[in-house]
């Protein structure tokens, strides 16, 4: 052990109460069993099995209400390891379960025995036919797919809340749809072909010309029984009609059946049936959908009514004007959204009989347009609105921030509602449809019956297609809780079968939740084929048992999982996964709600279990070292919740009084820390890579590799030693030069100015000179001690760089522009918490201002360009999304160059101040997308704005990344040489 190696006990969490029902026993403490990991480590090697009992935690929770703790977990990486993995299943009698992004709300991402992640490397889009069609693999987020597609002017039909999380094979599995796919751009109808794997290992292409005679000879059985099927179903002509008609409505709920009637072939019925099959009859490797048009003229208003009657009653006419969109809130949702990022406050004050309706039209030009608005308007006129709160404007709007409050309000329905829930409560999401002409009674129906059975439910829904959400929040770890439960359960499913013929899923698919009830819906005939489906396929039973089909009357009841409180900046989470694209560390160790879920096990386990002991020895590189800390996970949370936060927290609980008292004398000396690493980097640019890799790689040994940097190669040589000179009396800002720019210079071979010289002379040039403080040495943005937990010595930086800000700016006078948007964001915002009084009032008085926000918004009217370039990359980063001025650094390169490209994976680059060089696996695993579409491209300049994630990008790219004022700098030059003044 590295003699400064922190000590896992002191992230032992302190219980108040007993162990939990539910904990993982300790028999699981050593992870999964020696057999069956050999097993499979002989069958794929030991990269692709995860097999700790971290593992095996982190991969048991999902969006559901139900965890089940699996025997082994396998990474897949292509299809020949699918097809592996089953045949060993079905010579050892084990089950499998395929799991991609984990926002299944019924746990069909959950098995007890060998589970499969299907995301890590199951990414890619391939756009068809000037995007009329795209092939893409389920890995695959909708909202990258979109990002891709949005280009040719088009999207994927289905458009689930989750968009920016769920993958695709995720959509196809559960035909989910969303707010507008209704029944006719779901995955069933716009699913040209796609590529599967039989439970049997068979590979089947579905677009291949040879296609069923292929499948004839690998799976005759199974031909002949499809066959058999479609020729018994189309015997039964009420059986027929019964199937049409369950289909006029969004239903996921069992087998799509109108499989047999659309198809002619035992392909075309496997096509069909995969679609809703929830990865119980196989594996989808590769999908190609048609898609639809983006239809970018908007027309969108938030409207509320008295009540949810009168909200539904209201849904009829806006279907018939048109409406592309029309979704509902009740009170309890409106309410709960109070506390989503742009949402009004008082929407929490809102009468809880109160409801709103979403409505939004969208047309693919400007006559269609027009039509709308007219159509709008004729609704509105002869609608009965209420205004319960200030901020109700009941108008129908274009502006795109507002539209965008509105959609992020809705689409966070389930997570501010769960974040709203009694601590230590269970969150289920249930979704059903009846015909929209009686979603008014339907509604009625659903508040009676929660009324009965005592429960205060939350309720949205996809209103233009019948189709209604709500969430009830229950103790899982009490019994008369659960029971209280199941009885809601049985009245609600006999309510929507009996009284309105409805779907008891209408687009979460059947999942553990709803197979007890899936023959009430269906009936004995239905269900039986159902049944018999299944068994064609996969008569061993290999995949998803009880997913979509279960004997069990209490199979819902079963694996519950208790909410154990953690700590209070995470404890509201419901384990939701929107926060899982945007982690850095997702491909490498553990994502934010892996860190939660980790967590809340801990919580569940008795004092000294083995299973506890085995947890913390992992959680400390899993978890806190490896997290990025850039809180990006908040962003992309629809409650805000900052995971980042907490393993910062972790960080300082693991510091001792010593490390705090060192980190606070290292921020009083900053200004000989700044002078003796430019000096190291010096004497670094006379010696290769290779001896200082060496050297570090033994002092990490020796000290902590969590405290003693890495040398990575491409670290720039040091940057000048003497910054411009500037005039006070004359500047219109303080320029800022933030300490990694005052010690990096830019990448090797670069020519030209530095950063700091470009600003100045880019100023001049503008007509608004600016001023740099001789004393900026020893100041920094505190950052280096914030996103370590060092408390101590973050006190001190901020303090010390608040109170000279004050002087430099003229007590707030004059703009205080930062050359990096991480210290943009430190000195701005993050140093607020850790002022004294006194200086948080002069903070309060300052303007901080990023470099690039100023640059687009004060310094380009005034810039003419000289030199325009073909083509720029950008890469915006974590700072730039906290800071909203990602469009700003656009502008900027927009300015400068023809075509400018932001790769569709562009996030968080994980180099994390200087985390990147701590943990370089850290950068190299959470660029590596973007870095695979950067190289596949050529482009003149790969900009940015922060030089530490400039060194991260030029680390995982090999292309010289430099900051966006540079290039501008460069294409406004005057003719001559050097920078012009």
């Amino acid at each position: 052990m590295a003699l400064l190696e922190p000590v896992p006990d002191k992230l032992r969490p302190r219980r108040t109460d007993g162990p939990a029902a539910d904990r993982v026993p300790d028999e699981q403490a050593s992870g999964t069993p020696d057999a069956l990991r050999a097993d499979l480590v002989r069958l794929l090697g030991p990269d692709k099995v995860l097999h700790t009992v971290s593992d095996l935690v982190k991969y048991a929770s999902d969006a559901s209400p139900y965890r089940f703790v699996p025997k082994v977990v396998v990474i897949a990486e292509h299809v020949a390891d699918v097809a592996a993995v089953l045949r060993y299943a079905h010579e050892h009698g084990r089950e499998i379960v395929f799991r991609a992004a984990g926002t299944s709300l019924n746990g069909q991402a959950q098995g007890g025995d060998i589970l499969v992640d299907v995301r890590r490397h199951w990414t890619g889009v391939e756009v068809l036919d000037g995007g009329a069609e795209a092939r893409i693999r389920p890995g695959t987020t909708v909202g990258r797919v979109n990002i891709t597609l949005s280009r040719y002017g088009r999207l994927m039909g289905p458009d689930p809340a989750s968009s920016r999380a769920c993958t695709v094979g995720g959509v196809v599995a559960n035909n989910a749809s969303g707010m507008t796919a209704g029944v006719t751009r779901n995955s069933y109808r716009l699913l040209s072909s796609l590529t599967l794997v039989l439970p049997s290992g068979t590979v089947v292409d579905t677009a291949a010309p040879d296609a069923d005679a292929l499948l004839r000879k690998a799976e005759p059985e199974l031909c002949e029984g499809l066959l058999a099927l479609k020729a018994e179903i189309e015997g039964d002509a009420a059986l027929v009609s019964r199937i049409r008609a369950k289909y006029e409505l969004k239903n996921t709920n069992g087998y799509r059946l109108d499989a047999f009637l659309d198809g002619s072939t035992p392909v075309e019925i496997l096509r069909g049936l995969m679609v809703g099959s929830q990865g119980t009859l196989g594996f989808i490797a590769e999908t190609v959908f048609r898609t639809v048009s983006l239809d970018r003229l908007t027309h969108t208003a938030l409207l509320f009514f008295p009540d949810l009657t009168a909200a539904a009653a209201a849904v009829p006419l806006f279907n018939e004007a048109g409406a592309r969109a029309v979704e509902l809130m009740d009170g309890n949702t409106l309410r709960a959204c109070a506390d989503v990022e742009g949402v009004p406050a008082d929407w929490a004050d809102l009468p809880q009989e109160t409801a709103a309706l979403l409505v939004e039209f969208r047309a693919p030009d400007d006559s269609a347009h027009q039509a709308d608005r007219r159509a709008a308007a004729g609704v509105l006129k002869g609608l009965t609105l209420v205004a319960p709160v200030a901020s109700v404007t009941n108008r129908f709007t274009e502006d795109p921030a507002t539209i965008r409050t509105y959609w992020h309000a809705r689409e966070a329905f389930m997570t501010a509602v769960g974040k709203a829930r009694p601590a230590g409560s269970t969150l289920i999401t249930e979704d059903f449809a009846v015909p929209p002409s009686r979603l008014a009674e339907a509604c009625e129906a659903l508040a009676a019956l929660q009324l009965r059975h005592g429960f205060d439910a939350a309720v949205a829904g996809h209103a233009a297609h019948g189709n209604l959400h709500f969430l009830l929040a229950f103790e899982a770890g009490r019994p008369e809780e659960v029971q209280r439960y199941a009885a809601f359960m049985d009245d609600f499913c006999a309510m929507v079968v009996d009284r309105f013929d409805g779907s008891l899923k209408a687009e979460h698919a059947t999942g553990r939740n709803m197979t007890p009830f899936l023959e009430a819906e269906w009936g004995t005939r239905a269900a039986g084929l159902m049944w018999r489906i299944k068994e064609i396929i996969d008569p061993a039973g290999v995949l998803a048992p009880g997913v979509v089909l279960n004997r069990d009357a209490r199979a819902h009841l079963r694996g519950l999982k208790t909410i154990p409180t953690i700590e209070a900046v995470a404890d509201s989470c419901i384990e939701c996964g929107f926060c899982e694209p945007v982690c850095p560390s997702r491909d490498l160790t553990t994502t934010p709600r892996q860190r939660i879920v980790l967590r809340r096990e801990m919580m569940r386990q008795p004092a000294g279990s083995p299973v506890m002991d085995s947890l913390l020895d992992s959680y400390g590189y899993d978890a806190v070292d490896t997290c990025a800390g850039d809180s990006t996970c908040a962003i992309a949370c629809p409650v805000g919740i900052d995971t980042g936060a907490m393993m910062k927290r972790f960080r300082h609980q693991r510091h001792s009084e010593r490390e705090e008292r060192t980190a606070a004398r290292v921020a009083r000396r900053f200004s000989l820390v700044e002078s003796s690493v430019r000096a190291a980097l010096g004497v670094a640019d006379h010696l290769g890579d290779r001896v200082l890799g060496g050297v570090t790689s033994a002092v990490r040994k020796a000290v902590s590799p969590d405290l003693a940097p890495e040398w990575i190669p491409g670290i720039p040589g040091p940057a000048p030693a003497r910054l411009p000179h500037t005039d006070r009396a004359t500047a219109t800002a303080v320029y800022y030069v933030a300490c990694v720019n005052r010690i990096f210079g830019g990448p090797d071979g670069a020519s030209g100015p530095s950063l700091p010289e470009a600003v100045v002379a880019l100023a001049h040039r503008a007509g608004l000179p600016v001023w740099i403080p001789p004393d900026l040495a020893g100041s920094c943005c505190a950052t280096i001690w914030h996103s370590k937990g060092y408390d101590d010595g973050n006190t001190v930086m901020a303090n010390r760089t608040v109170e000279r800000a004050w002087e430099w700016t003229d007590g707030g006078r004059l703009p205080l522009v930062v050359d990096a948007s991480s210290c943009t964001l430190g000195i701005g915002r993050e140093v607020v918490p850790y002022l004294t009084p006194a200086n948080r009032k002069k903070h309060e008085a300052l303007t901080v201002v990023d470099s690039v926000e100023w640059a687009a918004t004060e310094l380009l009217p005034r810039l003419r360009v000289t030199e325009r370039m073909d083509s720029a990359v950008l890469h915006p980063t974590c700072s730039m999304r906290h800071l909203g001025d990602v469009e700003e650094l656009r502008a900027v390169a927009e300015f400068v160059a023809e075509d400018v490209h932001v790769p569709v994976y562009a996030e968080c680059c994980g180099f994390a101040g200087d985390r990147g060089l701590l943990h370089k696996e850290l950068t190299e695993s959470a660029t590596a997308h973007e870095a695979a579409e950067v190289a596949a491209g050529s482009y003149d300049a790969y900009l940015s704005a922060n030089r530490t994630c400039e060194i991260g990008m030029e680390h995982a790219t090999g292309r010289p990344y430099r900051s966006v004022l540079l290039a501008l700098e460069r294409a406004t030059r005057p003719a001559g040489p050097g920078p012009a003044r």
